[in-house]
């Protein structure tokens, strides 16, 4: 019988007339690394705040390592650890005072936390920085200091909100390396990230989360091999008339229209890919770009919200 340390039952959660988080549903098995995929304002950190009890649960039944989140938040506080997406380090704080700190606070004996900061400063590699003040660490030295104040407290399952925003793609391996060791030695990790990549290198299962609902659930190979199909992207200078001399094309099992490009899911694209050159061509229609991939996370994204991933991501970063 498999052991799940986090559970969910139709969750909802209403900012006034506005419902974050939409009866959602999932689990989360024990020692796994389990991810929260989806574009900004999906619902994602409403969630992860939902089951670490930063909000009060409105809707739904949760379990976190087997206590109830309505009538058991103290139990499951002490069972968590939580690296939030925003910096909450005090910058006149040392490495070393920073995990002291937060030993007391949890009420960590003297020893156990001696002990116990000396190892997370090796794990992170933050020896040579533990007597340097936080405002002078790097981003990234930040992101790992607050990952070891996570785990100080020995918990079962280390919540992470957008563990690697806004760093630098090295600081952001070395994030990963530090998760997957974190997790080897027993902990349940819960990730939310908008990064495709991340999701797909990380995680055993990713939930799909848009506009507050799950719309797909699985590990990444299979939630790819799901579309069972090879992907043509294609952009010209008359798409429409393109669109329709495609949808003539026996090879064609799915089409579908983004602001920019077609993708077109067929069976064989090495196969077809010449014969949709060649028609395209033959109707006076001038092709800017082609590609053919198999499918991505950011397929499966398209094939159940009609949207790229990467376009939700560039809408935010553009409002911002």
């Amino acid at each position: 019988m498999e052991s799940y340390e986090v559970s969910v039952e139709g969750l909802e959660y209403r900012y006034d007339k506005i419902k974050a988080v939409n009866n959602i549903s999932f689990k989360v098995k024990k020692g796994e690394i389990f991810s929260f995929l989806g574009p900004n304002g999906a619902g994602k950190t409403t969630t992860i705040n939902v089951l670490t009890t930063l909000l009060p649960i409105q809707v739904g039944k949760v379990s976190i390592s087997g206590y109830d989140l309505r009538n058991q938040p103290d139990e499951i506080r002490k069972s968590i650890g939580i690296v939030f997406q925003n910096e909450t380090l005090d910058w006149n704080l040392t490495v070393r005072e920073t995990l002291e700190f937060h030993g007391r606070l949890y009420g960590i004996a003297k020893r156990t936390r001696k002990k116990r900061i000396d190892e997370l400063i090796e794990i992170t590699e933050l020896k040579e920085k533990e007597n340097e003040f936080v405002k002078n660490l790097s981003g990234g030295m930040k992101r790992r200091l607050e990952i070891a104040r996570g785990l100080l407290t020995r918990p079962k399952v280390l919540f992470l909100d957008e563990p690697t925003i806004g760093l630098d793609p090295n600081s952001r391996i070395r994030i990963w390396s530090y998760i997957k060791k974190v997790n080897k030695e027993g902990v349940t990790i819960f990730l939310t990230t908008h990064y495709m990549d991340e999701a797909d290198h990380l995680s055993n299962r990713i939930c799909i989360i848009d506009k507050g609902k799950i719309i797909a659930n699985g590990s990444s190979e299979s939630l790819k091999h799901s579309l069972g199909m090879d992907v043509i992207y294609l952009k010209t200078n008359q798409n429409e008339m393109a669109s329709q001399l495609i949808e003539e094309m026996e090879e064609l099992k799915k089409l579908r229209k983004t602001s920019s490009e077609l993708i077109i899911s067929v069976e064989d694209g090495p196969k077809t890919v010449p014969k949709l050159i060649e028609k395209i061509r033959n109707n006076g229609i001038e092709i800017k770009s082609i590609n053919l991939k198999k499918p991505s996370l950011d397929d499966v994204f398209i094939q159940y919200t009609g949207r790229h991933l990467k376009e939700e991501q560039e809408k935010t970063i553009s409002n911002n």
